[in-house]
């Protein structure tokens, strides 16, 4: 019963990562959890591997936005709108059902590249080159951290029943 109930915690954390929300953290959570309330079943040596597993997701999530915003000719302030407008999207997006805060996210990492691009250097072509980076990048990051948080929960699930 104690697995099955791990499994649903990890399907939901992972459901959880493409819509922005800390599906990562769950899962760490939830391997932590497991640790301490069944003894002997998961070493505390994966529970750590997992929390650094989502701490590298997030640095990620954030790093690989702004990096393709820059490789697209992006400012710094651009690279911040994309981070605040994704954060923001995200939260906007949300009474959308279902895909909502996600497309949310990828219009809110647009449009603040665009605004913190377009703000600076006043080019409407320069500005939407370097918002399809920031695109780029919230998508590209997406798909690291669901990818990091499939191997965590393969890693906590292993472990758990090995």
């Amino acid at each position: 019963m104690n697995i099955l109930i791990l499994v649903a915690v990890m399907l939901l954390g992972l459901v959880m990562i493409p819509f922005g929300l800390p599906g990562t953290w769950i899962i760490a959570a939830a391997a932590l959890g497991y640790q301490l309330l069944v003894p002997g079943s998961i070493s505390m040596f994966v529970v750590i591997a997992v929390i650094v597993l989502a701490l590298i997701g997030e640095l990620l999530e954030f790093s690989l936005t702004t990096k393709y915003t820059k490789k697209y000719g992006g400012s710094r302030r651009a690279s911040w709108g994309a981070i605040i407008g994704g954060m923001i999207g995200a939260f906007m997006g949300v009474p959308v059902p279902v895909v909502g805060s996600v497309l949310g996210a990828f219009a809110g990492a647009f449009a603040g590249a665009f605004v913190g691009e377009f703000s600076r250097a006043g080019e409407g072509g320069t500005a939407t080159r370097v918002a399809t980076g920031a695109l780029v990048g919230r998508a590209v990051a997406a798909a690291m951290k669901i990818a990091i948080g499939i191997a965590m929960a393969a890693w906590v699930l292993f472990a758990a029943v090995y």
